[in-house]
């Protein structure tokens, strides 16, 4: 029996050895190959687990106007930060800063007070603010150098270049559509971890790195000229105090090339310190609030009666003495007419008359010459945002829409629509793709992309376009709604808008309007196109008075900066006389 019980005993322990012996020739031949094969790879997931990437934005590329100054640089700064497990007595510290950087102590104190091993104080301190913190000698707490965007024109093209946010990155404008071609290199910093996850050091990444990102930073050429756009908002800003509207759009357009020269929006904000403005002024209003365009819209109606064969600027309509009813609707004249030529139907901006022009036409010729000046579409310029307007399937319209549309309501249309398609006009019917980017350069300055003027198709032949040029310079004209754009020195071709706007009901509301006018100068071989644009003016509505002054302001000292020599009295003499024998 005790023989069995020891052999029993023997054969357990036996058993037991072996197992052992299995266990430990698996742990070693498991070490010998993880040490062998597998090392590498786990070197790097224990660097992972100590090491942790903290991104900073690099330099931005420049943004430049036309002629090469400066609107947009990076400028460097300093940014606060803290490693929370090496800070002593994390109240007094929170206070001290709080004080200091005129922030929250208790948001600022929550944050000291958190479990990760790296936060963010403030992004961009001031000079002053960074003195006073080292002052302190605090321990934990560390100065990360940064960039910081700078706007040196302050509120001048703001809406256009936009800006960018803490971390570097476009938010709106130049700066959001081209934020990967301006994004510039970004600094890497190694926050190292001890076994308790407490942040202990940071070390730089290589040079090599830091200089291959910054390769990447672009700068961009704008076509948009200082100078003008200082022109431009200084009159738009007069005429929206003067009429105490809500807001303003102008731009001014080279019709040769569709270079947007200047694009103002009223109200003003100020990219520096965009955090203190409403989000409503951030938005560039010129490409993306589609409205009524009104009676502009009248000049393309000419050029859609004159494209189609049936009309001539002589051709006569009966203007019904001012009312004039199609079934249950009736439209008005503000001054009531009679016979009117073409001619005389967009001089005088008879709604009856362009009724009774394009019902000779044709809601089709309407809608065709329409989409070929751009309507309903996008054009597509380098900027975000951008409306479509609204132009519906002529096969939708009744005779009260074809008849609206004419007179450009029943439309929508962006400020940047109106002044391309005006263009089209004033380049002899070619309608150009409207750009707002000149170049693009690399960091050392050297030009490596180019923007080309571009024809996007004919809106209209040459000859209709000069037609409708010369139309368009009789409403300057003595008796023309545009008189108050007349430019002494300077012809003037242009139209007057004026539509009444509509509520959130889908009705037109009553007292509250868009007024407008689209023109270029010198008519006959035009420098500039612009469109001024007043929203919701108060005591006056009617675009003659109040955007055409503005309209005469930008022209003309516009065409002065740009050094366009005036007309000789002869030249004057000449001009007269041809406008009034082909009147």
């Amino acid at each position: 029996m005790k023989n069995k019980a020891r052999k029993y005993i023997n054969m357990r322990i036996g058993i037991i050895g072996v197992m052992f012996i299995v266990l430990i020739l698996a742990i070693g031949a498991k070490a010998v190959y993880l040490q062998l094969f597998c090392g590498s790879w786990l070197s790097e997931r224990a660097a992972n687990q100590y090491a942790t990437d903290l991104v900073t934005a690099g330099k931005r590329g420049v943004i430049y106007d036309r002629n090469h100054h400066q609107m947009a640089v990076s400028i460097g700064t300093t940014s606060l930060a803290a490693y929370p497990s090496r800070l002593q007595d994390k109240g007094s510290v929170a206070r001290a800063l709080a004080k200091i950087l005129d922030l929250s102590p208790q948001r600022l104190s929550k944050k000291l007070n958190s479990q990760r091993t790296f936060v963010w104080i403030k992004r961009h301190v001031s000079p002053k603010e960074l003195s006073e913190v080292k002052s302190l000698d605090l321990n934990g707490i560390d100065f990360i150098p940064s960039y910081s965007r700078f706007y040196p024109n302050k509120t001048l093209a703001a809406q256009v270049l936009g800006f960018t946010g803490t971390d570097g990155h476009g938010l709106e404008g130049v700066e959001y559509y081209y934020d990967k071609m301006l994004g510039g290199q970004e600094n890497s910093l190694v926050i190292l971890k001890d076994a308790l996850g407490r942040g202990f050091a940071k070390e730089a990444k290589t040079e090599e790195t830091r200089l291959t990102t910054a390769d990447q930073a672009k700068n961009i050429v704008l076509t948009i000229d200082r100078a003008i756009q200082f022109i431009t908002e200084n009159a738009l800003n007069e005429a929206v105090e003067q009429f105490s509207a809500k807001s303003g759009m102008a731009i001014v357009m080279d019709p040769q090339t569709g270079a947007v020269l200047s694009m103002a929006n009223i109200p003003f904000f100020n990219p520096n310190t965009f955090g203190r403005f409403p989000r409503d002024s951030w938005r560039n209003r010129s490409i993306t609030d589609p409205f009524e365009p009104g009676s502009t819209m009248k000049i393309f109606t000419a050029a859609a009666a004159l494209e189609s064969g049936t009309c001539t600027p002589s051709t006569i309509f009966f203007c019904e003495n001012g009312v004039y009813r199609i079934g249950r609707n009736i439209i008005h004249d503000t001054h009531p007419r009679g016979w009117l030529s073409l001619q005389q139907i967009i001089k005088f901006s008879s709604n009856i008359g362009v009724v009774k022009v394009i019902e000779s036409v044709g809601p089709d010729s309407l809608h065709r010459t329409l989409v070929n000046f751009g309507f309903g579409e996008k054009t597509r310029l380098d900027c975000p945002g951008e409306t479509s307007g609204v132009l519906s399937s002529p096969k939708r319209w009744t005779r009260v829409d074809t008849g609206a549309i004419s007179f450009g309501q029943g439309i929508s249309a962006s400020a940047l629509q109106l002044v391309t398609a005006a263009s089209a006009i004033a380049n002899g019917g070619s309608l150009m793709q409207p750009h707002m980017v000149a170049a693009i350069s690399d960091h050392n300055g050297r030009i490596i992309e180019r923007t080309e003027p571009r024809v996007v198709r004919m809106a209209v032949s040459a000859k209709t376009a000069g037609i409708v040029k010369r139309i368009m310079k009789t409403v300057i004209t003595e008796g023309g709604t545009g008189v108050n754009a007349a430019l002494e020195g300077y012809s003037v071709s242009g139209k007057t808008g004026t539509a009444q706007k509509i509520d959130d009901s889908g009705k037109y509301a009553r007292g509250k309007y868009v007024a407008s006018f689209l023109g270029f100068a010198p008519a006959d071989e035009p420098k500039v196109v612009i469109l001024v644009v007043v929203n919701e003016p108060e005591g006056e509505h009617y675009g003659g008075i109040v955007a055409a002054p503005a309209f005469k302001k930008i022209a003309h000292e516009t065409l002065n900066y740009l050094n366009i020599p005036p007309m000789l009295e002869q030249e004057k003499l000449r001009v007269a006389i041809k406008t009034e024998g082909t009147g």
